[in-house]
């Protein structure tokens, strides 16, 4: 005979409501740590996807993705004389409000180099890539468009042609994929009336500070075998631009735009398992205080302390695991259907479910202790 399971059966109602509430939290918690994976997830595709071996950015910044970076349209050209480097593409991403299906949107943009880069890395569920250097665009099925519809930007519009999946920013907003130079005239544009009062000599004014012909890297892919390090210390000398590896970039953004995001979502994680664990343990010191006239009865006819214990951590025990097993069925129904993208890892569960199961032990001693406090004689109780 199993002394939890038959302690849960006298009183499975309270058992089940602890349970439900613990696996709400645990629910919780995946949620909150999957969503940091997620922006994780969508702030690295550019980077991961892309092809880039190493990234050409203005000097002393640390762009483009980190903070702003311009640099002359012509660098390219440069750098696919240098030794090692097998293809120099431009790049561009900017993020702008346009009217989408008569709402106003945030949509990046992001300025292939055409025909250098068609988007063949690009996941497409429909469509095709560019064909063209001008007036098409891919863009991200949460924008919800289609092939064959036409999206005004700026003072043109523009034909998808091909539409991907998972393609989003930092912030969460849609990837739209064109031409390097339909881009720069998107990112550009300005009404005429601020033309007008807004013209120079030689100089067009822009909303970001960008000057016409600009573009924010150049992605250089390298020959098989070339040597990463000393194509970058060749550049560097330079002096006019910074060069960052893949690592790099991927380092720079997490350690430095995520890196408030990741203490917040630490010590959200930390206080919901704090909370867990109370209550866990305002379940167990009950059930033990609903007891103790067996836990004495028990003692009477010299149980040894052992089968107290193991009844108790049993019971936490099997309240954790039941919880959790919850929480797991509601957290993958639930969360795939979320605006943002919410990544649910293996090892991550693995993780919470040990701390779970190291939670339940914990909090199981306030039971265990209250029960060596009960003496035989509380039987008559």
């Amino acid at each position: 005979m199993n002394l939890a399971l038959k302690d849960i059966r006298a009183d499975w109602v309270r058992f089940l409501l602890a349970a439900i509430g613990l696996g709400a939290i645990l629910v919780a918690t995946m949620g909150i740590n999957g969503l940091y994976r997620g922006i994780v997830f969508e702030a690295l595709l550019m980077i991961d996807n892309i092809g880039a071996d190493l990234w050409v950015v203005q000097g002393e910044r640390m762009g483009p993705f980190a903070e702003t970076s311009y640099v002359t349209s012509a660098l390219d050209l440069r750098l696919e004389g240098v030794p090692g480097v097998r293809t120099a593409r431009r790049f561009i991403q900017f993020n702008k409000q346009f009217i989408v299906d008569n709402r106003r949107k945030g949509i990046s943009i992001v300025g292939l180099d055409y025909p250098k880069d068609q988007g063949e890395w690009l996941p497409l569920i429909s469509g095709r890539q560019l064909q063209s250097a001008h007036y098409e665009a891919v863009a991200d099925k949460s924008l919800g468009v289609v092939v064959g519809d036409t999206l005004r930007l700026g003072r043109d519009d523009y034909s998808i042609v091909g539409v991907t999946s998972g393609q989003v920013d930092l912030g969460g907003d849609p990837l739209l994929f064109v031409s390097i130079p339909d881009a720069q005239a998107i990112d550009q544009f300005v009404p005429s009336e601020a033309v007008l009062l807004n013209r120079q000599a030689n100089r067009t004014t822009l909303g970001r500070g960008q000057y016409k012909g600009n573009v924010a890297a150049v992605i250089l892919e390298l020959q098989p075998g070339a040597d990463l390090a000393s194509v970058r210390d060749l550049i560097l000398r330079w002096g006019d631009v910074n060069v960052l590896s893949k690592q790099q970039q991927r380092d720079t953004l997490l350690n430095g735009r995520l890196w408030r995001l990741r203490i917040q979502i630490l010590a959200f994680v930390v206080t919901m398992f704090a909370v867990a664990g109370g209550v866990v343990a305002v379940t167990i010191f009950n059930m033990t205080i609903a007891k103790i006239p067996s836990i004495a009865l028990l003692k009477l006819i010299g149980s040894p302390d052992r089968v107290i214990v193991s009844m108790i951590v049993q019971s936490s025990l099997l309240l954790g695991c039941i919880a959790y097993g919850g929480a797991m069925l509601v957290a993958h129904q639930l969360y795939p259907h979320f605006p943002r993208t919410v990544v649910l890892l293996a090892s991550d569960h693995a993780q919470f479910f040990v701390l779970t199961m190291l939670i339940c032990i914990a909090a199981s001693w306030v039971g265990i202790n209250r029960a060596f406090r009960v003496h035989a004689r509380e039987v008559l109780a």
